[in-house]
């Protein structure tokens, strides 16, 4: 019996891939367990394997293809003799049912029920009653005069395109207004100029540009500018949609603090030339994710993350560190910190960050984690406030080591390495005074750096 191959969901966040190669050809015969594709996810490059044996009868997905929705038939799957069905793989997975237009057009006709009760005026409620007397295709129903029905998506196109919903007939049901009126629209049905405007006004508006203007409201501001145009891969659309989610809905406060980096520095040297023989050289970033893992034991009540209705307090000190990557960046995750060894942290750190370059981390390497943390003080920067990666609590954002005049202990003006830290932390999880204590056990930790080894 034929068996459909669906593209698997290799990440919690997946909703499409693309199959970038094939392993096996039409006619092999497939067992369990054996790797029949490599998918690219939003995050990596994962191999997916074979749950069930037969021969491979028909490729449906060439290699290479982008924006595979997840459950989509990919392949199919025969046993020995068998022939591959005439009408192999022409179903759909049910979330690929309907097309992005007409999703809108249900969110339009949802939209357009509730707009159709709303309020009318001072006083007034237009009910559900009157509606009939609008035909489909006739002038969009005004109200009193001064209410156009249309869906919010309708409007947002008409306000892009500069067209007066008044002049328009619309199509939908009771003869609202929606997205493929505004669409087919000619610029003649466009709002004419009021009646007392001046001779010399401008016929048309400025485009302006805003948060949630699509691409061509934005291109048209560039009209005669070249430009590239760069269409977003799977990891630039959940970044963006991840980060649009953590400023929006993460109540941010920021603590800052320098760290005299001066007894790490001379410790490090020391350290290293011990461990030299062994192949092993520390980084500043491999004390500072000690230092840090050390703290959420020392705070054991900011060593938690935001669950929606509920704060989780974590047990272990599960660090993550931002890892540059083409088009983007990897969190992976350093499982229990607290209790590895610096040089163990340094070979799993690199090893983790290689990874992540090549786009071959597993989700569990960079997913969850409490606590984050953002270096760029290797590019020269001295400090930056980083933006928390939830469900995390916090983000520990690290500038350069910079000489400094400091006034010493003894009252003295000395010169000293400086390193600037900006703490982010989200204040439903990790109220001020607790943030600040965990700041204060960071900064211990980092100028007292052979504590960290007892």
């Amino acid at each position: 019996m034929a068996t459909e191959i669906l593209m698997p969901a290799l990440s919690p966040t997946m909703e499409e891939g693309t199959l970038a190669k094939w392993l096996v050809k039409e006619g092999d015969e497939v067992k369990s367990g054996m790797v029949l594709a490599e998918i690219e996810t939003d995050k990596a490059t994962m191999e997916f394997e074979a749950v069930d044996e037969g021969v491979m009868g028909k490729i449906l997905i060439a290699e290479g293809t982008s924006g595979v929705k997840v459950n989509q038939a990919i392949a199919i799957l025969i046993e020995e003799g068998e022939e591959v069905p005439a009408d192999a793989g022409a179903s759909k997975p049910a979330s690929d049912q309907s097309t992005d237009e007409q999703k809108a057009d249900t969110e339009e006709e949802k939209v357009g029920r509730q707009e159709q009760v709303e309020p009318e005026g001072e006083g007034k409620v237009a009910t559900t009653s009157a509606a009939p007397t609008a035909s489909k295709g006739a002038p969009a129903p005004k109200g009193d005069g001064k209410r156009v029905f249309a869906s919010p998506l309708a409007r947002r196109i008409a306000a892009d395109k500069g067209l007066d919903l008044a002049q328009l007939t619309g199509s939908g049901p009771h003869g609202r207004i929606v997205k493929a009126d505004v669409e087919a629209a000619k610029p003649a049905a466009a709002k004419s100029e009021a009646p007392f405007a001046k001779a010399e006004a401008p016929k048309t508006a400025a485009p302006v540009a805003s948060a949630t203007s699509n691409a061509d409201a934005v291109k048209k501001m560039y009209d005669g500018r070249a430009y590239e145009e760069m269409p977003l891969d799977g990891m630039r659309k959940v970044i963006a949609a991840r980060l649009t989610e953590a400023k929006q809905t993460i109540p941010h406060f920021y603590l800052r603090r320098d760290v005299n980096l001066d007894p790490l520095m001379k410790f490090r040297a020391t350290l290293n030339a011990q461990l030299e023989g062994r192949g092993v050289k520390l980084s500043v970033n491999d004390f500072i994710i000690k230092a840090c893992a050390l703290a959420l034991q020392q705070v054991k009540d900011a060593n938690a993350v935001w669950a929606g209705d509920r704060i989780l307090k974590m047990k272990a000190s599960d660090v993550a560190v931002a890892v540059s990557v083409e088009g983007g960046l990897f969190t992976p995750v350093l499982k229990d910190a607290d209790q590895k060894s610096l040089s163990t942290l340094s070979a799993e750190m690199k090893d983790l960050a290689a990874r992540a370059r090549n786009k071959k981390l597993a989700p569990h390497e960079y997913q969850g984690g409490s606590f984050a943390i953002s270096n760029l003080g290797m590019m020269g920067i001295e400090n930056f406030d980083a933006i928390i990666s939830p469900p995390q609590g916090a983000i520990l954002a690290v500038g350069a080591g910079l000489k400094k005049p400091v006034v010493g202990k003894d009252g003295e003006l000395t010169v000293a390495t400086m390193m600037s830290m900006t703490l982010s932390v989200d204040h439903r999880v990790i109220d001020g005074a607790l943030g600040a204590e965990l700041m204060k056990a960071i900064v211990e930790n980092l100028e007292s750096p052979m504590a960290m080894l007892a």
